[in-house]
């Protein structure tokens, strides 16, 4: 039986992506949770944050729906009650992921242009407050997706399954609901990314002049840490960013195009929906790329994996051999329909 090029592709895509985006992003949550990754305490919060979120995608959307629901048909996953759950889970996980990016990006503009203000918002204790404040939020917006859904079948008095309700699906209220919050994620998020890094280059730009006048003025020619420094999170803060508006940019764009009616088409060939879908792809392929690549990995982390590994493959009489220290030179089918405003995770 044929089987469309974007589903093949999803097949996959998915598999692969868990297999190396879970691993990815737990690493990456234990080196920034030991505090030796060479970033300051209030990055390193927001990269957690961030990291967290991406592995929520990575085991809501991407494993348990992707890989276990749509392939595990007949089981106690395809209960219409537990169905709704994740769905409403996979939306709100996905919106986390993206305004802990601008969270982030709004942080690292304070921290390099807004000196008389960084001491106030730069610290650990105002990132905790404004994650729970985002995950409030994006938790009560999502709350209408919980009532749009029906069983799409009842056995014994067990309802499985869900699909959109259409009366509540094609009302003006819920039509307008998803139409808004397209709008906000191609203007607000991507706005905010663009609006705060334009600002953050060009104070850098300005700064970074004035210091080399007044530098050269004095004739110096020891090493401006202070440079370096500003260098190391402007090139942190444009790879998280360039990353995410790269990868996040198509489904969000298709998304607000084609709005809340691409969720009711199931043409293969449509480009429409190849474009939800392949977009849809790119969004969760972000969960893997958004942190771990910038997160700099300590020498004994690395020598402790290894050694893990080793111990693992060689037998108890090598184990003492391989725990010497080394001299430093050595060393599923049912139909499961999406949020409306989430095209990339519409159903197979």
């Amino acid at each position: 039986m044929y089987r469309p090029l974007i589903l093949q592709t999803k097949d996959m895509f998915y598999p692969i992506l868990a297999v190396f985006g879970f691993p990815a992003n737990l690493l990456t949550i234990i080196v920034l949770s030991r505090g030796k990754c060479g970033l300051s305490k209030c990055i390193s919060a927001y990269m957690m944050i961030m990291a967290v979120s991406d592995l929520s995608v990575i085991n809501i959307n991407v494993v348990l729906y992707k890989l276990l629901i749509n392939r595990l048909s007949h089981t106690f996953l395809h209960h219409t009650n537990f169905l709704i759950a994740i769905v409403y889970l996979m939306g709100v996980s996905l919106e986390l992921s993206q305004w802990c990016t601008v969270a982030f990006t709004v942080d690292r503009y304070v921290a390099m242009c807004c000196q008389k203000f960084k001491t106030k918002y730069c610290r650990v204790k105002t990132m905790r407050i404004l994650a729970a404040l985002i995950l409030i939020l994006i938790s009560l917006e999502n709350i209408p997706h919980l009532f749009v859904f029906q069983p799409l079948g009842i056995t014994g008095n067990i309802s499985w399954g869900i699909e959109f309700r259409l009366e509540a699906f094609n009302s003006p209220a819920f039509v307008a609901f998803t139409r808004l919050k397209s709008f906000r994620d191609l203007f607000c998020v991507f706005g905010l990314i663009f609006l705060f890094n334009g600002l953050t280059v060009r104070h850098i730009l300005v700064s970074s002049k004035s210091r080399r006048g007044f530098r050269s003025q004095w004739k110096e020619n020891r090493r401006d840490t202070e440079m370096e420094s500003r260098r190391k999170s402007i090139v942190l803060l444009f790879s998280v960013s360039v990353s995410f508006l790269l990868l996040w940019l198509p489904a969000t764009v298709t998304h607000f195009i084609a709005g809340h009616t691409m969720h009711s088409d199931r043409d293969y060939s449509s480009p429409e929906l190849i474009a939800a879908l392949t977009g849809a792809l790119l969004a969760h392929l972000s969960s893997w790329t958004n942190t771990w690549p910038w997160v700099e990995i300590p020498r004994e982390d690395v020598i402790s994996l290894s050694t893990l590994r080793a111990l693992n493959n060689c037998g108890s009489r090598d184990a003492r051999a391989v725990l010497q220290p080394r001299h430093h030179s050595d060393m599923a089918h049912t139909p499961v329909f999406s949020p409306g405003n989430h095209p990339w995770t519409a159903s197979e």
